[in-house]
């Protein structure tokens, strides 16, 4: 026997057909979007939302997790030019000296904030999809989108950390159900973000009756989607879903092989294109000492206990896209695990074209000092990487 809905049960007038305005996006995304403009090395700051960033370490900084301070450096970067700031969901610190990223800003709301003290940059949120319904999160991101005007990215995270999904009352789920959960979750926003009228849903995670979200985004067909999932079941989902992939790895041979293969699945197996990028610390100064100097400062006066923390966690199994945890200690202190660029700028320009080179389409960068060194970045390194053809 079918249950009546609400709406049945208590005999309440039909909804009338909504005008287009609330039915559909506003603009084409390639036209607001700039993760998906033209520039063959795209550019972002990653992090900036956490305390310390992506260096696990006690090296001197003026950074902290202050509200003047994160929109200080979302300005800078929209200034600039930057493609991107894309922040780090984080519920609960690594422990340690620091508490690394234990000391941070919730992303949807952040994101908020920033796409209004900005006018051109996209701005991202970082969800764990385990803590948020998909419809709440698709409304959310429609507000951020509608107040960006077309500017937002939702990073879709599968959850991975067994420390902080107990904070929400729950066992973990195992690595490849996670992303059979994730999979109903963004069919569910993407329904959201698209039908016109209501709908049922009728899943294995989720049920919903007479379901409907107005307006829809300003972009269409939806925000720009990423997912950083590196597992043969992670890129299995960025293939069929997002727009972007992030990576790093240890070689430019392994990364050229990793991009060749996330894009080819993508076009093989669902009929797509897709963009990779990487991640990791940037450190340039005037000359390669001081640059390997600094470098070295962020390692010696790392917070081993936290980064301990983080490397069991991955080594437990409960990510797989940090399968080379141990022998990467030192990068995890110097840049969360990514591909580090330190030297003049000159050599980071260097680095950039041969990760450009090897296939990735661009990258999110943690500095130590982001405020202090986004004018060196944009006085050297940006007229360097147009001389180099990656920038224009």
């Amino acid at each position: 026997m079918t249950t009546l809905t609400a709406n049945e049960r208590l005999g309440l007038a039909g909804t009338d057909r909504r005008p287009d305005s609330e039915t559909e996006p506003a603009q084409d995304r390639r036209e607001t979007n700039p993760l998906l403009n033209d520039q063959p090395m795209k550019l972002g700051l990653f992090g900036t939302n956490c305390s310390y960033g992506l260096i696990v370490s006690h090296a001197p900084s003026s950074y902290e997790i202050t509200w003047e301070h994160t929109k200080a450096i979302a300005r800078q970067a929209d200034e600039m030019g930057l493609e991107a700031m894309v922040p780090v969901a984080r519920w609960k610190g690594f422990g340690g000296s620091t508490n690394f990223n234990g000391n941070c800003f919730e992303t949807y709301t952040w994101a908020a904030g920033i796409a209004e003290a900005t006018e051109n940059i996209a701005v991202a949120a970082t969800s764990h999809l385990p803590t948020v319904h998909p419809i709440v999160a698709a409304k959310a991101a429609t507000t951020i989108d509608r107040i960006s005007g077309g500017r937002f990215a939702l990073n879709l995270v599968m959850g991975w950390v067994p420390p902080e999904m107990e904070m929400f009352g729950g066992e973990q789920r195992q690595h490849d159900e996670r992303y059979a959960f994730g999979q109903e979750w963004i069919d569910y926003a993407l329904r959201l973000w698209s039908e016109p009228g209501s709908f049922d849903v009728a899943g294995t995670y989720f049920e919903g009756r007479d379901v409907e979200a107005y307006p829809k985004p300003h972009q269409g067909p939806h925000p720009v989607l990423l997912n950083a999932g590196n597992s043969p079941a992670g890129i299995d989902y960025s293939a069929r879903n997002v727009d972007i992939n992030f990576a790093s790895l240890d070689t430019l041979e392994n990364i050229k092989a990793y991009t060749e293969k996330v894009r080819n699945k993508a076009r093989d197996d669902y009929q797509r294109a897709i963009d990779v990028m990487t991640y990791g610390l940037v450190v340039v100064r005037d000359t390669e000492k001081e640059a390997k100097a600094a470098f070295q400062q962020v390692v010696d006066e790392g917070d081993w206990g936290a980064a301990g923390n983080v490397i069991k966690i991955a080594l437990s199994g409960a990510s797989q896209s940090f399968d080379h945890a141990r022998k990467m200690s030192e990068r995890f202190i110097a840049g969360w695990g990514g591909y580090p660029l330190v030297g003049t700028p000159e050599q980071v320009v260097q680095g950039m074209k041969e990760l450009n080179e090897a296939g990735m389409g661009g990258m999110i960068m943690g500095l130590i000092d982001p405020n202090e060194e986004l004018p060196l970045f944009k006085e050297q390194v940006l007229p360097l990487m147009i001389e180099a053809g990656i920038r224009h």
